[in-house]
């Protein structure tokens, strides 16, 4: 008998694959994804007693395929059968599909599928929600419970998103190289905000904290795609790095450990040496790019077996080159830190002051401020900051943060003044 893990294994791994290539033939996100779940119940009731097939993603596809033509047919015993084109070449294709699916095919096919999801059209959060749905198959309670919002919203956010690709007619045709390269930038772009949702996340139990894997993985199979595109290189490693501190980042209450105090003997060196070597590969290409140029920031933090060696001029170099790449007030505000690192508190403030207007309602704009007028002993105004970035925490993790810094700069007032 076939393991029941396995098969669950076996079905996501297949998942992106299969509902692209039924996509191709249905040209419906719904049809193509109600298709590949009817194949993935026959691949469970089937599988264990019989053995899995030679290539599950083919017969998956197969089976999903005839699944769907039978329900449009029957469909249309009720409604007008659809145009031919709309349902593309119908015909019995077995031996193909089960023989050997073209590497081309399933390229196209995921790219494709991945590109809808990121339509430029869909705000991030819808983007977000339904490449968890499509592509990854987290079911709507799961990203539901994951955004902190009711399932009947999270349907509806689903539902509009799909409704609003749809309407725009997203072209099915293979992009060219043009288009490809400007796309993969979309789907990089969604893949990190993936990243992040899970990433910020304290509690390990937190239906969130997965999509920081749920995003590797899907890094890795576009890298699998793409094997010679330096800044996919470049995500994957800035990811990995950032992953292998997770176990280091929060304490045993939850609460939120800086970097610079981190126990480095917890970070994963096995992920960090992947990363490296991601990373040296992507630079050999001499194409510097943003994802490049942060996973290079982040390996000059791996890189130092304590906080005090830290490379800070190496760091600020690379922050001067990435403003330069890709101007942004949040880069600015990373970089503040070097700032104060190299330069001084008060430095660093002059720097982030004019930032204000723009990042007025970011948490992490008024936890920096803070941490800076605090080091330059105005404390009423690091107050003032510091619940305003309290009021603005996305987590109960960083709210507690804030209040720990409140705390010590009360208790260092009320300290005797050493004569």
């Amino acid at each position: 008998m076939t393991d029941i893990a396995w098969i669950d294994h076996a079905l996501a791994s297949a998942r992106p694959k299969a509902v692209g290539a039924l996509l191709r033939y249905f040209r419906n996100l719904d049809t193509a994804e109600e298709a590949f779940q009817e194949a993935c119940l026959r691949a469970i009731r089937t599988w264990p007693e019989k053995g899995p097939p030679r290539d599950p993603t083919a017969w998956l596809i197969f089976v999903g395929r005839n699944s769907g033509i039978d329900a449009v047919r029957k469909r249309a015993k009720i409604q007008a059968l659809p145009d031919e084109d709309v349902i593309s070449d119908t015909e019995d294709a077995e031996s193909d599909i089960a023989e050997r699916l073209d590497d081309s095919n399933y390229r196209d096919d995921i790219l494709r599928l991945l590109f809808i999801c990121c339509h430029p059209d869909l705000p991030a959060t819808q983007q977000i929600a339904l490449a968890l749905r499509i592509v990854s198959g987290l079911s709507v309670p799961q990203i539901a419970r994951a955004f902190l919002v009711s399932e009947s919203a999270m349907e509806q956010r689903i539902t509009r998103a799909k409704a609003r690709v749809a309407k725009a007619g997203v072209p099915f045709e293979t992009p060219s190289p043009q288009e490809r390269a400007e796309r993969l930038s979309i789907v990089s772009t969604m893949i990190y905000l993936i990243f992040n949702e899970g990433y910020s996340q304290a509690d390990p139990r937190h239906e969130a904290a997965a999509f920081s894997d749920e995003a590797i993985r899907l890094a890795r199979l576009m890298l699998h795609i793409f094997p010679s595109e330096p800044e996919l290189m470049g995500l994957l490693a800035l990811m990995l790095l950032q992953i292998s501190r997770r176990p280091a980042r929060f304490n045993a209450g939850d609460e939120i450990v800086l970097l610079e105090d981190q126990d480095r003997s917890l970070w994963s060196q096995p992920l960090i040496n992947e990363a490296l070597a991601l990373l040296d590969k992507a630079l050999r290409h001499r194409k510097p790019a943003p994802y490049q140029i942060q996973a290079a920031i982040a390996a000059v933090h791996s890189r130092a077996k304590r906080a005090e060696n830290t490379d800070w001029v190496e760091i600020d170099l690379l922050y001067r080159a990435l403003e330069r790449l890709q101007p942004s007030p949040v880069i600015t505000l990373n970089r503040a830190v070097v700032v104060s690192k190299l330069q001084g508190a008060q430095d660093a403030l002059d720097l982030i002051d004019p930032l204000g207007e723009k990042l007025g309602g970011y948490f992490y704009y008024h936890g920096l401020r803070g941490g800076l007028l605090k080091q330059l002993g105005l404390t009423s105004q690091a107050r003032e900051a510091f619940d305003r970035a309290i009021a603005l925490a996305h987590s109960a993790a960083e709210a507690a943060h804030i209040r720990r810094q409140i705390d010590k700069m009360q208790e260092e007032a009320t300290q005797p003044v050493a004569k």
